[in-house]
């Protein structure tokens, strides 16, 4: 849409479209340099896809990292993004994430609101590529009680599945008490986390983890600064002026189409298109069209279709931030990170033989899943995983649901062989394969597909074993989850330079538009460097954005 000298119903500074991490990142810093700045949101609650995510921030050097004496030698950094990234982005951009990814979380820590963690051990996700971390450069935010937001919390995006009254448990708290009936490091855990739910009951507080830990700081940082929020207010095109640069948007608020004028930039973080069936129809792999996503269900690739139509390029269009996920009975697309290192389990596809390592980096995983077409795919696991591990959040000791059961989710066999019966593969097929497996965990190597060898694979494994991924399946009965092909977000989007500023396809600037987020293109490329190279990257993009604008005012 073209401007002429049509009223405008809106007028601010700089527009954030879209309420993520990203998004509320550049809307405090571009508060910060003195922009009028107004944030608008397509939901009914703020937070995106990051309220639903783990709250990892993969950004090498930052504060956090530093005060626990983990310095990176930005070229060993720079080494790792090579590795895992390769030239399927631009240098200039990844230079850009490493330079300003520590000033980004630097200026985050001004405000009392912004408090973090390190992850204590968590892997990069490639660790013997050069450069790489076995102890890992991912943080989180500290938990927070979320009756700080006032009125505010109510509007907070509500995590997937419910929690226990009083109860919260980070990252770091999360691998330590997968190993509850393990180890006395996470029976210490366990009681220490009781103790808090206890306290946070007594004392009333709602306190709160993870993703929605960190939109929350965001949100009480961003009420500091005194930058509105518009929620149910969805973007419906961009306006351009006779220069095709982006001056405003056309949104819809109160039933009715608004224009709201931008003089110093409109910054799309929108999320990707993971919910919009047409286009995971048209871009995404087969396989991958299947919508199993745990993301924010309103993220519809709206950011991304306005931005084509005012000239942008787009690219990664074929990938997402893939997660092997279960579908619960009830609906909720339930992702399986830990389950997939635990010991007494394999992956199988159907014809009942394992395709890659399972206790891989998802992305990668769902990579060897998709190029082999191994779909349906299977989580076999015996009666011994199943009383030591938590698996899809039925810790040990707790029965299954009978949903499961019924539904087929779930299926059982009190032998190898009748497990694959009820799960439609070749009973000699499996039988071999848990046999095979068996004897590379006695032996302690995985020859075929060198599970364990990874220091990623190992941290969610059992550290009271010699190898902490390998044991075997021998004790029945027997488990198959039905394994579905699943995502993060998408990871294709709006190309852009190293200001964030997006790009036509013969390399033009499309001035006044910003993008960040899953709405850009990832700077991850097809890879995943670790914890939070999803939401790190957001956040650092919008910074940039914001202060690309400010600057240029």
């Amino acid at each position: 849409m073209t401007a002429n000298q049509r009223q405008w119903d809106h007028e601010v500074g700089f527009l954030v479209v879209g309420s993520g991490a990203g998004g509320l990142t550049g809307a405090l810093a571009a508060a910060d340099r003195g922009l009028d700045t107004l944030v608008i949101e397509k939901a009914a609650y703020y937070g995106g896809s990051t309220a639903l995510s783990g709250g990892g921030i993969w950004v090498p050097n930052n504060p956090t990292l530093l005060r626990e004496g983990l310095r990176d030698d930005r070229a060993d950094v720079r080494a790792y993004l090579d590795a895992v990234v390769g030239d399927r982005v631009p240098t200039a951009n990844l230079d850009r994430f490493i330079d300003e990814g520590p000033r980004m979380l630097e200026f985050l820590e001004t405000s009392p609101h912004l408090r973090f963690q390190w992850c204590t051990g968590y892997s990069d996700y490639h660790p013997e590529a050069p450069g790489g971390r076995p102890a890992g450069r991912s943080i989180e935010p500290l938990p927070v009680d979320l009756k700080q937001l006032g009125p505010d919390e109510d509007l907070l995006r509500p995590a997937a599945l419910a929690t226990p009254p009083g109860l919260f448990i980070t990252s770091k708290d999360f691998v330590q008490l997968n190993m509850v009936t393990r180890t006395w490091k996470a029976r210490w855990t366990a009681l220490l986390t009781g103790l808090r739910a206890i306290k946070a009951i007594v004392l009333r507080r709602h306190m709160d983890t993870l993703g929605r830990a960190l939109i929350a700081r965001l949100r009480l940082a961003l009420r500091d600064a005194g930058v509105p929020l518009w929620l149910n207010t969805p973007l419906r095109s961009l306006i351009t002026d006779d220069t095709g640069a982006v001056i405003g948007v056309v949104a819809e608020r109160g039933g009715r189409e608004i224009r709201i004028r931008a003089r110093d930039g409109v910054l799309l973080a929108t999320g990707g298109f993971e919910h919009n069936q047409a286009m995971r129809k048209r871009y995404l792999p087969d396989g991958g069209r299947d919508n199993f996503s745990a993301a924010s269900a309103d993220n519809t690739g709206d950011g991304i279709v306005a931005g084509e139509k005012v000239g942008a390029a787009v690219d990664l269009m074929d990938d997402a931030w893939w997660m092997p996920s279960f579908q619960r009975p009830e609906g909720v697309n339930q992702v399986l990170v830990s389950e997939r290192s635990i010991p007494c389990s394999i992956i199988v596809d159907s014809s009942g033989t394992r395709f890659t390592n399972e206790a891989a980096p998802y992305v990668t995983f769902v990579h060897a899943q998709l190029a082999g077409s191994h779909d349906p795919a299977w989580l076999v696991f015996d009666a011994k995983a199943k009383s030591r591990y938590p698996i899809g959040g039925i810790v040990p000791g707790q029965k299954f649901p009978a949903s499961w059961l019924e539904s087929g989710l779930l299926r059982t066999g009190a032998t190898v062989d009748e497990l694959a019966t009820a799960i439609g593969v070749p009973a000699l097929g499996l039988r071999a394969t848990v046999e095979r497996f068996n004897g590379f965990a006695r032996d302690g190597h995985d020859d075929d597909f060198g599970r364990g060898d990874s220091a990623y694979d190992n941290y969610y494994g059992d550290p009271t074993l010699p190898q902490p991924t390998l044991d075997p399946l021998d004790r029945g009965p027997y488990y198959a989850l039905r394994i579905r092909i699943g995502d993060l977000g998408t990871k294709g989007g709006l190309v852009y330079n190293e200001n964030a500023q997006v790009l036509r396809a013969d390399g033009s600037v499309i001035d006044g538009l910003y993008a960040a987020g899953n709405t850009s293109a990832a700077v991850m490329g097809n890879d995943y460097a670790g914890a939070g190279a999803t939401i790190g990257p957001a956040m650092v993009f919008g910074y940039v954005a914001a202060d690309h604008a400010a600057a240029a005012r």
